[in-house]
């Protein structure tokens, strides 16, 4: 259906609900008055026209912005309007925030780039390479065709499949896919551009079908970690030019309070998360199945009349005085704060050239690990090919802490959909009661939920099922089903998606 017949449908449904003509006072007079089920129809079908509407917009913004170029100078679309850019235009049109705005003008462009971001055909592109070079008479590389990553996101867009939110979040969180080096001969690049162009267009994909069960950082979090996995080389570079960017520094505003600004490596941003995730959790809705000394510290720190903020600066300036003489416990508690990194090796040994944090899912290079193990060693966990670790039994009621690694690197933290809390903040739910003759703490019959979701699952009369390794199913009270899926960078971590391959040196 096409976007303005769409709207056109959906108005006299929306209307239906609340009353044609209704002004802004009568609307929410009818809403308050609805029942639970029909205010959340309501709430989806207005949000399915402005999705819709959205599309209008972008599209508007993006043809204002090809008639705002510099190149037009003051005869522009925008300028003629006394508007500095297209994006100032759009921000005043829409009454929205110049993020907001400039965002809409990016995907708009985007939008109607079709064919235009490259080489690399685009339309009519077929997923079947092989097919198309035969067909065609030809086996060179040449005759390769590659779907461009590019307008499957665009479809998506049209297609309502992702906002332009979304949408803006994996174009910018995958970037384009890496090229071969200058002098390599023209049909090791042909084959090269082919299988990173795939590769980014599959990607593009994924994350599309992820896109309605994840937040939009999320989502954009997630497009990096697989551009970084997909691309190792680059994950290297990206990663190292962070590293350059990092500072700290201080100032006096004009009340005479100190500030400071920091911009974190990635290896320090991730270290400082853990530290104070592990010290803040109790406040931050963390698991309640922990020994009894920390149950103790947590109920302090509940009820301590500091604001998180106030704690999280005690708590720093508690580590810049205790230094490397800090005694842990009191500092951290009594769990002290490190990064644990993910990292796959193959049957013969072989590292993967990429490492993923246990919390965020947050990419480093193989160097970091490496420098890491020296420090704190490793915990080797043996997993199949879709990162389901072994069992280890009906060892005791509650699981181990090696199980909960292996639920960690399995999950990625909690499996309810929409819920982006890491694995830290996670409780191991049996899906068999432990009572029952069948239950047993086995990680394949385990899985992650944050507190929330725990409790939400106990006393809401959910419950999980799974059958064998297969897909864990989570059971509706009203009777649907949904899947409950691992974080799609950890798919691709266990092989789900092949990398393309290293990059091709020219010859000599």
């Amino acid at each position: 259906m096409r976007t303005l017949d769409a709207i056109a449908a959906l108005i006299p449904a929306l209307a239906g609900r609340i009353g044609a003509g209704a002004g802004a006072s009568e609307v929410q007079a009818v809403v308050e008055g609805l029942a639970d089920d029909a205010a959340v129809a309501v709430l989806r079908e207005a949000g399915e026209v402005g999705r819709l509407v959205e599309q209008v917009q972008v599209i508007c913004a993006g043809v204002i912005a090809r008639r705002s170029t510099r190149d037009a100078g003051h005869t522009g679309l925008a300028q003629a309007r006394g508007h500095r850019s297209a994006a100032s235009l759009v921000q005043e049109l829409g009454g929205m925030s110049k993020g907001e705005a400039a965002r809409q003008v990016r995907v708009g462009e985007a939008l109607l780039d079709d064919g235009r971001d490259g080489e690399t055909p685009s339309e009519g592109a077929s997923a079947d390479v092989g097919a198309d070079a035969e067909a065609s008479g030809a086996g060179a590389p040449d005759a390769l065709t590659t779907r461009d990553w590019r307008q499957v996101l665009r479809e998506g867009l049209r297609s309502g499949a992702v906002t332009s939110a979304q949408f803006d979040a994996i174009r910018r969180g995958l970037g384009d896919p890496p090229t071969a080096p200058d002098g390599c001969p023209d049909a090791d690049r042909a084959a090269y551009d082919h299988t990173t162009g795939d590769a980014w267009a599959e990607a593009a994909v994924q994350l599309i079908e992820e896109a309605g069960r994840r937040t939009v950082e999320e989502l954009a979090a997630a497009a990096r970690t697989v551009r970084d996995l997909l691309d190792p080389d680059g994950a290297e570079a990206r990663f190292l030019a962070r590293y350059e960017k990092r500072a700290f520094r201080t100032w006096f505003d004009p009340d005479g309070v100190r500030r400071a600004s920091i911009a974190f490596d990635d290896e320090g941003g991730a270290y400082l998360d853990t530290i104070f995730n592990a010290a803040l959790r109790p406040r931050r809705g963390g698991p309640r199945f922990v020994d009894p000394t920390e149950k103790a510290s947590a109920a302090d720190l509940a009820a301590d009349p500091r604001t998180n903020d106030q704690l999280s600066y005690d708590l720093l300036l508690d580590l810049i005085r205790a230094g490397a003489l800090a005694d842990p416990a009191a500092v951290f508690g009594t769990r002290q704060a490190g990064v644990r990194l993910v990292q796959q090796i193959t049957g013969d040994g072989t590292p993967a050239r990429i490492a993923v944090t246990e919390d965020g899912l947050h990419t480093v290079p193989a160097t970091v690990a490496e420098r890491r193990i020296c420090d704190t060693g490793t915990l080797p966990v043996t997993v199949d090919a879709s990162g389901n670790p072994l069992d280890v039994g009906r060892e005791s009621r509650l699981f181990t802490p090696k199980q909960r690694v292996g639920l960690a690197i399995r999950d990625g933290g909690c499996r309810w959909a929409g819920c982006d809390r890491p694995a830290s903040y996670c409780e191991a739910h049996h899906i068999d009661e432990w009572t029952r003759d069948d239950g047993h703490t086995n990680i394949d019959r385990g899985i992650l939920l944050c507190r929330f979701h725990h409790m939400q699952l106990h006393h809401g009369r959910w419950h999980i099922t799974r059958h064998h390794k297969h897909d864990f199913v989570l059971h509706h009270p009203d009777g649907q089903r949904s899947v409950l899926h691992p974080r799609l960078p950890l798919r691709y971590a266990w092989g789900d998606t092949d990398p393309p391959p290293k990059r091709i040196h020219p010859t000599a």
